[in-house]
């Protein structure tokens, strides 16, 4: 198995994304690092670990596409950066499985789709992160979470299909999948909301289960929320500055007093516990779901704990060909003719 991982991809590249590559490498056997970069750069970095040089290639690209450049006009004028090149062996090389890349998500989605392509029968390929819930045996998918800012009806049915596919190839049995609204009750949500519901309702091969709202997302009570790409990032990232507003509030209040931190002291390995369920650096990037083989997105501020992650992420997906069982998925789910 051989995994690319664009090594100029994010903000803290290329430093962080070699050292969390090496650390995927000690911590797990059987697949092949492909850094994508500067080829002497990449050399001068990893001169500084000790590793096993045999599981290690590098593929050289000498542009790098940045997070300031409109991602369509990067993708095609800079054939011969990271991420293209990447793509372009992804698609070419049957040896390759899978793509990480914390670079820039537009240039990631434009070059998944243009240079490796959908999923045949497919409208739009959609990110899915994996979020957690306050079940610690659960976990619970957001697809889309930020690919497709405006969407129709027939894009969130894919996204109940592919969603409900890529849950079950993490284990889960008949995944509950539900719509993301202002309300639970049907007659909630925007004319995009009020326009799928019924078809969701009639898709033939998912086990829809209704409107779900925000405030729900982590409770652990469904599998799969599908929502439009607009919707989906402002959900993450409120929760995502949630998290880390409530943490830094129980910090403030635990050393405001001499009770607050002898509590905490009793309870601090409790809060690591806690921290370490929550923190994105422990749960790889979003996987592209749509697309022909393996994607990962990162974080763009990833450091090596999360380019680790992410890493690890694509060699588990690429085994369990998550990809794979989400083209099946669409090709078998009925999904009503009249919808658009």
């Amino acid at each position: 198995m051989k995994i690319l991982i664009d090594a100029f991809g994010g903000d803290n590249a290329p430093d962080e994304v070699i050292a969390g590559t090496i650390l995927a490498l000690e911590e797990q056997s059987g697949f092949t690092a492909v850094l994508v970069g500067k080829e002497e750069v990449i050399k001068e970095k990893l001169s500084a670990y000790t590793y096993d040089k045999d599981r290690v290639e590098i593929l050289n690209a000498e542009d790098v596409i940045t997070c300031e450049e409109e991602p369509t006009v990067a993708v095609r004028r800079k054939p011969n950066s990271s991420i293209c090149v990447a793509f372009k062996s992804l698609k070419e090389n049957e040896e390759m499985d899978a793509f990480v890349s914390a670079g820039s998500t537009g240039a990631v989605l434009v070059g998944a789709t243009l240079k490796l392509g959908r999923i045949q029968g497919l409208n739009r390929p959609a990110l899915c992160p994996v979020l957690p819930t306050v079940n610690p045996e659960k976990q619970v998918l957001l697809c889309d979470s930020g690919a497709n800012a405006d969407c129709k009806p027939i894009n969130l049915c894919q996204f109940a299909v592919m969603g409900s596919a890529y849950a079950e190839a993490m284990g889960v049995e008949n995944p509950k999948v539900a719509l993301l609204s202002n309300g639970t009750e049907d007659e909630k949500g925007n004319m995009l909301i009020h326009e799928v519901l019924p078809v969701l309702k009639e898709t033939k091969g998912i086990n829809f289960v209704g409107n779900i709202e925000g405030r729900d997302i982590l409770m652990g009570d469904v599998d799969v929320v599908i929502c439009d790409g607009f919707a989906g990032n402002v959900a993450i990232k409120s929760i995502e500055g949630s998290i880390t507003a409530l943490m830094k509030m129980m910090k403030g209040y635990i050393y405001s007093s001499f009770k607050g931190k002898l509590g905490g002291l009793l309870l601090k390995d409790t809060f690591k516990t806690m921290m370490k369920e929550l923190d994105y650096n422990n749960r790889g990037g979003a996987l592209f779901l749509g697309v022909n083989k393996t994607v990962i997105k990162a974080h763009g501020s990833s450091k090596r704990a999360a380019i680790k992650a992410a890493v690890l992420q694509a060699v588990e997906y690429s085994q369990s060909a998550v990809a794979k069982k989400v083209k099946e998925k669409l090709d078998s789910v009925v999904i009503p003719l009249n919808v658009q």
